[in-house]
């Protein structure tokens, strides 16, 4: 029987792809995609007996590990003892290579206090600096892993394994969406690359396929392969489309319960949408000289990275642009990703961190006060962060001279929210005096994604996927605690 199969599911995919090759008319299953998150929503309204603050999501996922005692966290008296020994103090498993470990490495750059809030940032930062009264620093973040894919996977799955459903496809599952045109969950990648665990960050798991996050490009056609071909007379177009429907509806009447099926049928609607709506949402030709400055728009760097590839703001600039026009058009999480492991500076920190942090200083800012702006802030919750920090100490590659990094720390990290009912220029939690151990107010990473979940009206425990008998969610089996220090 399997023999006798392989051939006329060969060809039900051929056919697929020919009859639905640059589909742009009416749906063929249409209320599949509805079905799909109606169901989901069901479950979003019996989550939890709170009104959600925010009902978009924007990730803004700073791969690598950003330096948290040279952006966020400053520390005076790392650079009183920069060059002392240090290395005596911490685990031996806490370094990659204790061959590598140098001195106490004090930050190379100027802190300074801004806005009323009185925040302290780094001179990296100098346009983040002037919205820090939108935003809430939680400088006690706690990974698990030293180790970069166990840690992103957790940071995005909340656990330290992979092809586990992601934050997004949680969401997406749980809210659904408000824009049948559009995917609930959209992704934009770095043109200069995938991260370093390429597609994890948004999977869909063991959740229905439709949840997985869709990726859109920043560059070009939004999504590749998506291009109207000549289809013939438009009665032939139409009867195709008619006698592919009755199909399918004979498939699924014969083969109930196939998420996958369902998921690829509608995925294929869905394509036929986004012809049209994902080509107006991207067209950044809409928007104003003046916005398109204000987001650093074909700005150049004067900077260059040394240890990664790390272009200018350009690119991050048009992508922080789409994921506001993403969400005024109702898709509920937008993730914007950047290429490799960009904070990743095991060396040449004083100049690639400059190099980072200049590629997306000022789009960040820039999204947040064009959401204030446009009265969206309220209702989109921004949140920042990497997988983990840095050390205190220097880390000295081989073969690089004289240009000191930090290795991997996962006791001590700093993230931020910013808008959907956060309260701006809060700051929770605290690093002892040289950055290294949360010392005050630890917030782990459950903690960290119950606090979205929470914003976005979610209750993390009533948010679950039932399989093989057991009830799997985001946060685990932990307890979390929603962070509501930094909560409006």
């Amino acid at each position: 029987m399997q023999q006798a199969n392989q051939p006329q599911n060969a060809n039900r995919r051929n056919f697929f792809s020919t009859a639905l090759n640059g589909v742009a008319g009416a749906a063929l299953t249409g209320c599949l995609l509805d079905d799909f998150f109606a169901s989901s929503t069901l479950a979003a309204e019996s989550s939890g007996p709170q009104e959600p603050r925010a009902k978009s999501l924007i990730q803004l996922f700073m791969n690598g590990g950003p330096s948290q005692m040279d952006l966020f966290d400053p520390k005076p008296l790392l650079n009183q003892l920069h060059g002392r020994p240090y290395l005596n103090k911490l685990s031996a498993s806490d370094v990659q290579d204790p061959e590598q470990a140098g001195n106490v490495f004090g930050s190379p750059y100027q802190f300074r206090q801004h806005g009323e809030s009185g925040m302290w940032v780094s001179e990296v930062f100098p346009h983040i600096a002037e919205v820090v009264d939108d935003i809430a620093f939680v400088r006690s973040l706690v990974a698990t892993s030293p180790s970069h894919p166990p840690a992103v996977y957790e940071m995005h799955c909340g656990k330290t394994e992979a092809n586990l459903p992601t934050l997004g496809s949680w969401v997406s599952y749980g809210l659904g969406t408000e824009n049948k045109n559009l995917p609930s969950f959209v992704v934009l990648d770095d043109p200069d690359g995938l991260p370093v665990t390429g597609t994890a960050t948004w999977q869909s798991g063991y959740l229905p396929p439709v949840h997985q996050g869709t990726r859109l490009r920043s560059q070009g056609s939004p999504i590749l392969n998506l291009h109207a071909q000549e289809q013939g007379p438009t009665d032939f177009v139409a009867a195709g489309r008619d006698l592919l429907s009755k199909l399918d509806n004979i498939h699924q009447r014969d083969r109930p319960f196939q998420p996958r099926l369902d998921a690829r049928i509608a995925s294929y609607e869905l394509a036929a949408r986004l012809q049209v709506t994902a080509s107006e949402a991207l067209d950044l030709s809409r928007e104003s000289r003046a916005t398109l400055e204000m987001y650093g728009v074909d700005r150049k760097s004067p900077y260059s990275g040394r240890l990664h590839a790390i272009s200018g703001p350009d690119s991050y600039a048009r992508r922080c642009i789409m994921a506001r026009r993403l969400i005024e058009r109702g898709v509920r999480v937008v993730q914007i990703v950047i290429n490799s492991q960009l904070w990743d500076m095991h060396s040449h920190l004083e100049n690639d961190l400059w190099a980072a942090s200049y590629k997306t200083d000022q789009p960040v800012a820039a999204l947040l006060r064009d959401l204030k702006q446009r009265g969206l802030l309220d209702s989109t919750l921004v949140v920042w962060g990497g997988e983990f920090g840095r050390l205190p100490i220097a880390q000295f590659q081989r073969d690089v001279a004289n240009a000191a990094g930090r290795d991997h720390n996962q006791f001590a990290a700093t993230a931020w929210m910013a808008g959907g009912g956060v309260k701006g220029g809060a700051l929770h939690g605290a690093t002892d005096d040289l950055g290294y151990r949360v010392v005050e107010n630890p917030v782990s990473i459950a903690d960290w994604n119950a606090t979205i979940l929470h914003q976005l009206g979610l209750h993390h425990d009533n948010l679950f996927f039932e399989r093989r008998g057991l009830k799997e969610r985001l946060t685990g089996v932990e307890r979390p605690r929603v962070v509501r220090e930094i909560l409006a």
